[in-house]
């Protein structure tokens, strides 16, 4: 049963350019501030940075292991805080993502909160996830 406070260990995720270039295959973003440092630069960012919607998959990715269950998640939304600079190296960006329960209801269901985090800042905020138990 899962309770108010409880908390999901920490998932770590080792993001490189090889999973950008991946990412962007799947998803039709080739958008060159993901895969060129010049282009990424020079409209001001500190260097080629992953997908938002690929660092939301993470937290998504790490929840429903926590859950055992994919279709338990009921509603699930992010805001994009700070970029995941992805240095061009084969060890690229760690993203660490954890959450605790905030509550449960008589419903079966539990609201849980995300943290978020590449470099030991946050990178999603109000990460925020609705899922039955």
């Amino acid at each position: 049963m899962i309770e108010v406070g409880e908390q999901f260990p920490a998932q770590t995720y080792q993001v490189t350019r090889a999973d950008l270039v991946r990412y962007a295959g799947a998803s039709g973003d080739f958008n060159p501030i993901h895969w060129s440092d010049r282009v990424a630069t020079g409209v001001g960012l500190p260097g080629v940075i992953a997908h938002g919607l690929f660092t939301m998959a993470l937290a998504s990715r790490a929840l429903t292991a926590w859950l055992g269950d994919p279709g338990a998640v009921l509603d699930f939304g992010v805001r994009f805080a700070k970029p995941v600079v992805v240095p061009d190296d084969d060890t690229g960006a760690e993203v660490v993502v954890s959450g605790v329960v905030k509550s449960v209801d008589d419903e079966g269901r539990a609201q849980l909160e995300l943290t978020v985090t590449s470099g030991g800042e946050k990178v999603l905020t109000q990460a925020r996830a609705l899922v039955r138990i």
